[in-house]
């Protein structure tokens, strides 16, 4: 399964270099709310950041209304921009937060593990990996 992780014990300086990559990527914009990843307090160091990222769980294919999302022949959950609805159940089922669906699209996405974010962490803490 393809997905992005984030790799232990390097910590995070909460840059947001990834997260803007994201956004620019796939919307051209610098807007944090349009990236498929966020940086938010670690669970057992609120005092420390780090890279929240999809897992490739399923859950948000589980809740589509419309079977919009869809998994790919390398694990990863795609979204069918054409059988969505935009009815925003996908984003309440992600665990993680990091199913996005900005006030102004008529779609949800999320992480396709391209590795653009992970290939401008001056940290080199992301990585797209192959389980």
């Amino acid at each position: 399964m393809k997905k992005l992780k984030v790799k232990k014990n390097i910590e995070c300086m909460n840059c947001l270099a990834c997260v803007l990559e994201c956004a620019e990527t796939y919307f051209k914009s610098k807007d944090t709310d349009r990236a498929a990843l966020l940086i938010a307090p670690k669970r057992k160091e609120p005092d420390k950041t780090a890279p929240v990222t999809c897992v490739q769980c399923g859950k948000c294919a589980e809740a589509c209304p419309n079977n919009a999302i869809i998994q790919n022949k390398q694990g990863v959950y795609m979204v069918n921009k054409k059988l969505c609805s935009g009815c925003g159940d996908c984003v309440e089922a992600c665990p993680f937060h990091v199913m996005r669906k900005p006030e102004d699209s008529k779609v949800a996405f999320k992480c396709i593990a391209c590795g653009k974010c992970a290939s401008v962490c001056p940290m080199e803490i992301l990585e797209v990996v192959n389980n």
